[in-house]
């Protein structure tokens, strides 16, 4: 079962996609999250350009565990994309709400750690400054979409 893992946040969404048979998350795109009916709309098209068959969205909950405001703004999202879904008919949609904590800062962690062997900082940078470009940003929120989407994947097969 094909599988979007999606880091919905205020200005961009990260997206991952897992291979046919839901065994490895990978980085797909970023979509710009400021128009919301627009972001669902592409996120719809990708679901039907992939074959996708179940949702996995990052819900935002404090590190104490308690859901703050940012996973309410996630929750209705998820709900107004589920319910447009049904709207044109992709009613075989499951959609699955999974624990993001500490995806971004795991992302950021390896994109940093990738980053760093064997380059050299440009001019003007410190090693493991957290200056990057928004192209940088936006890699960092599909990884983090894929972190959220393997961990729902290998919770699957953990049982």
């Amino acid at each position: 079962m094909r599988s979007l893992g999606l880091d919905v946040g205020g200005r961009r969404t990260g997206v991952a996609i897992s291979d046919p048979q839901g065994m490895l998350a990978t980085p797909l795109t970023v979509l710009d999250s400021q128009d919301e009916d627009v972001l669902i709309d592409a996120i719809l098209k990708l679901v039907e350009q992939y074959r996708v068959e179940r949702l996995v969205v990052g819900l935002p909950y404090s590190l104490s565990g308690e859901i703050g405001r940012q996973a309410g703004k996630v929750t209705t999202f998820a709900d107004k994309l589920l319910l447009r879904a049904r709207e044109i008919d992709l009613d075989q949609l499951d959609m699955q709400l999974w624990d993001e904590r500490l995806s971004t800062w795991a992302a950021e962690q390896l994109k940093t750690e990738v980053g760093s062997k064997g380059q050299r900082p440009r001019s003007g940078a410190k090693r493991g400054a957290k200056h990057y470009s928004f192209r940088a940003k936006a890699q960092i929120d599909a990884i983090a979409a894929a972190f959220i989407l393997q961990g729902y994947l290998d919770s699957l097969r953990n049982g």
